[in-house]
């Protein structure tokens, strides 16, 4: 036994002597050029690491805890080298490039990979590039800092790789690539269905006026702690939402005709409930809606179409299984057997199991509807709803902070050129608050990396047409989109205007190339010295004359122009004192816009693609980049009072 215990020890000891370098630290990395070059690892308490890097010879000791960190003097462009690290033991990191690293964070719009984004075949089969690499950021969730990643490596661009690569930060590699010929490294730290407090620091929120009352109320603790405490609170709050406990028994009843579904709450379909009041939350839930039919109706073909379902369906008609499907992201289309529907009263009963991010029914609204041979009865509006199982497993939204600690924090201070960001769809529903949620994480992650104010690059949120929103019941996403341009107000920050190139069925656009090539207009014009137009009209003042309103505008490159190429511009609104807005006739003249409605004799405001789905909109500048919707009143809006909540 002593023996055995001997050999434990001495092989501990020697396993902890190793030197050890984090995970970014690997084959096929790209390292920041012209800058100095923190590395860092573990080691030994008060052992000394050489390094060897080109021409570069350096040496630190641990401190008592085995920390090391050094940096290496800034290089150009170039490699592939080795770089040596040797202490009692010798790591040996080949085909090492330096370049220019920028992270790509955000939700699923920059999750997107190659094989979904639009002609994918053609571009993977182009896209051999060696000198582009993409480290993938093993997704996880820590309630502390963790001082490395999951897991994730260095691949090179090439056909067999490109595939799973964020197809908006390759695309702004391929086209910096292409005008600089220098080494690209993209860093992809994301996760679908975010929102930004889950990527912002504790420190960050406990300094901030605004949120240093909510982050009081998180604790601080390990993830299995934090797990059972989550679980309780979820429950607790779904039960004080809905009404009733959460319960799996009589659930054999719920698809059944005769269940009585009035004490259940109500959810607006189709839309995910994680953007509703029920807010956040993975397990099972039942959803109801009745239905009345006349006898004609019932004799005809009867398809139910319930568009899409995250994650998983069994679907009931009238007690009845009619179908049932595994994939998120795949449209329902069920027929209904003869003699199932019945004249009066018919009641259609999902069973939904969520097992992460987004859950319930959405899509687009005309997919969900009950066809009747050429009848079409929309199912589209409230359902019943109740929840029967809450699952245990966090998601990142579960506090805030999850992400920072776990796919952030490791990166922090890899040597960086900057960020590109896309995110904000799982924020529309306190869009207000964003204007100080956004900034924060952006400062945040500057205070973190001490490289200064870095170029910090965005994308706008796209058109989606989730609540029908416009100017008349209020946009989320509107709003939302302001405050992202509010953003622009920090230093160095720059936004990618993407409302033409959207999709308002679809919250996943699938043309990704012309965001990555709006990004690197960006970074080409501020970073890199190759002057060039890289934004499109943004509004500068107003003024009132008579019954018009006339716009200013920034950024209008060499000129206003429409999309039509005429002087005829959509999607402008006029309002008077009464804050009701009208359609209006708006026209380019000397660079200017002339605003007026035959409705409005006393115009004060203007809104422009005001609204979830701004797809008619066409102001652009002659070189093709679309305005940015925005408003010129400062009335308050619909999520004015929404706020960030963490479970109590």
């Amino acid at each position: 036994m002593k023996k055995i215990i001997f050999l434990f020890l001495l092989f501990g000891s020697i396993a902890n002597a190793n030197v050890k370098m984090p995970l970014l630290f690997s084959d096929g990395m790209v390292l920041q050029r012209n800058k100095e070059i923190p590395v860092w690892g573990w080691a030994d308490a008060n052992e000394k690491v050489a390094f060897h890097f080109n021409k570069q010879i350096k040496t630190v000791q641990a401190d008592k805890n085995g920390k090391w960190m050094l940096k290496l003097s800034a290089e150009k462009a170039g490699g592939p080298f080795e770089l040596i690290i040797i202490g009692k033991n010798k790591i040996v990191i080949k085909d090492v490039l330096v370049g220019e690293v920028w992270i790509c964070s955000g939700q699923s719009n920059m999750e997107f990979q190659m094989y979904k984004n639009l002609n994918s075949e053609k571009e993977i089969a182009d896209a051999d590039y060696p000198m582009i690499r993409h480290f993938g950021v093993a997704q996880d969730l820590s309630g502390l800092p963790k001082e490395d990643l999951k897991a994730g490596k260095w691949l090179v661009a090439n056909k067999e790789n490109v595939r799973d690569f964020t197809a908006v930060g390759f695309f702004f590699a391929k086209k910096l690539y292409a005008e600089l010929k220098i080494p690209i490294g993209i860093i992809n730290t994301s996760w679908g269905g975010t929102c930004v407090e889950t990527w912002t620091s504790r420190e960050a929120f406990q300094k901030s006026d605004d949120f240093k009352t909510m982050i009081a109320d998180v604790p601080t603790l390990n993830m299995d702690s934090i797990s059972k405490l989550y679980a309780l609170r979820m429950r607790e709050r779904v039960e004080k939402i809905q009404g009733t406990e959460v319960s799996t028994a009589n659930e054999t009843t719920f698809k059944e005709t005769e269940f009585n579904d009035k004490s259940w709450g109500e959810l607006n379909t189709p839309s995910l409930w994680e953007n509703q009041p029920l807010g956040d939350l993975d397990g099972v839930v039942w959803m109801r809606k009745t239905i009345i039919l006349s006898a004609e109706d019932i004799k005809n073909k009867a398809t139910l179409s319930l568009a899409k379902i995250d994650d998983e369906d069994i679907t009931y008609v009238n007690g009845i299984e009619v179908g049932k499907n595994t994939q998120w992201d795949a449209k329902r289309v069920y027929e209904i057997p003869a003699n199932v529907l019945k004249e009066g009263t018919n009641i259609i009963a999902v069973r939904i199991v969520d097992n992460s991010g987004g859950g319930g029914i959405y899509g687009d609204s005309a997919d969900l509807k009950l066809t009747l041979g050429s009848k079409i009865i929309p199912l589209d509006g409230k359902w019943k709803y109740k929840v029967i199982v809450v699952k245990t497993s966090l998601s990142p939204n579960s506090y805030p902070s999850l992400l920072y600690n776990a796919m952030v924090n490791p990166l922090i201070p890899y040597a960086i050129e900057g960020v590109l960001w896309y995110q904000g769809e799982a924020n529309v529903w306190r869009a207000k608050q964003y204007k100080k949620a956004f900034p924060l994480m952006i400062t945040d992650w500057r205070t973190k990396w001490k490289q200064g104010n870095f170029p910090f690059y965005f994308v706008q949120l796209s058109t989606f047409n989730e609540f029908n929103g416009n100017s008349k019941t209020g946009s989320r996403w509107a709003e939302l989109r302001e405050a992202q341009l509010e953003t622009l107000k920090l230093p160095n920050t720059g936004m990618a205007v993407t409302t033409d190139i959207g999709n308002a069925k679809d919250i996943h656009p699938t043309n990704k190339k012309d965001v990555g090539l709006r990004l690197a207009a960006i970074a080409l014009n501020n970073v890199y010295g190759k002057k060039q137009v890289y934004s499109g009209p943004t509004f500068k003042s107003q003024e009132i004359k008579g019954n018009q309103i006339i716009l200013t505008f920034e950024n209008i490159g060499s000129g206003l122009s429409s999309s039509d190429n005429t002087e005829n511009v959509k999607g402008f609104e006029i309002a008077g004192a009464d804050k009701v807005f009208h359609s209006a006739k708006a026209i380019i003249k000397d660079n200017k816009i002339i605003v007026s409605s035959s409705e409005v004799k006393n115009p004060i405001a203007i809104h422009y693609g005001w609204a979830d789905d701004d797809t008619e909109i066409n102001l652009y500048n002659k070189e093709k980049f679309p305005a940015s919707p925005f408003r010129t009143d400062n009335w308050e809006m619909i999520t004015a009072n929404e706020t960030y909540k963490v479970s109590k």
